[in-house]
């Protein structure tokens, strides 16, 4: 039987790319199922006492949030290839959170240029919230993104750099599988030493 896989993204975070292209990787030597969905970072460090810097970039990750929302509202069928579109120009890409790249992620996936407005609306941000806690609120307000939900469960992770590819990711599949699994499972974790290796 098909295993569901549910993660929670926001564009802006190159480790949730990391992982969904882990899960995409996953989806050709294990029989899953990925469905992508909408959380907000800056939603998530709504009220909190953040560095200047960091206030910024999260004030620049909404504008793609919302888009992403609308594209999952309004053409939930595009949004795992909005997903690799904008993640593409955004992490190997280097480019820069800015409209012409969401504009640019739109057109190479044949959705309407009519969805940057969305950007910059609030008119949406309650419809945002509820999607980012469906993904966020079972695992805690102490994570960021990626959030998977499986088996029931949903951890926060896993946190990887590069992306296993072929049978590797399967088997990192099946253990996190077999972590997310347990109901007494919290946490697991190891310095990070490298960043996000995009290959």
């Amino acid at each position: 039987m098909t295993q569901r896989v549910d993660m929670w993204f926001d564009s802006a975070c190159p480790w949730a790319w990391m992982t969904s292209r882990w899960l995409l990787e996953v989806e050709k030597v294990r029989d899953v199922e990925v469905y992508f969905h909408v959380m907000s970072l800056s939603v998530l460090n709504e009220g909190r006492d953040l560095p200047e810097d960091y206030r910024a970039m999260m004030d620049q990750a909404l504008p793609p949030a919302r888009v992403a929302l609308a594209v999952q509202r309004d053409h939930p069928e595009k949004l795992r290839d909005y997903y690799t579109a904008i993640g593409t120009l955004l992490h190997p890409g280097g480019r820069d959170l800015a409209d012409e790249t969401v504009a640019e992620a739109l057109a190479e996936v044949g959705l309407p240029a009519s969805l940057l407005e969305a950007g910059h609306t609030d008119a949406a941000d309650d419809e945002l919230k509820r999607s980012h806690h469906e993904g966020m609120d079972p695992v805690g307000d102490e994570v960021g993104t990626p959030v998977i939900h499986m088996n029931g469960m949903a951890l926060f992770g896993p946190v990887i750099s590069p992306a296993p590819k072929g049978e590797q990711a399967g088997d990192l599949f099946d253990g996190f599988a077999k972590l997310t699994a347990y109901p007494g499972f919290f946490e697991a974790k190891r310095t990070r030493t490298v960043g996000p290796i995009f290959d």
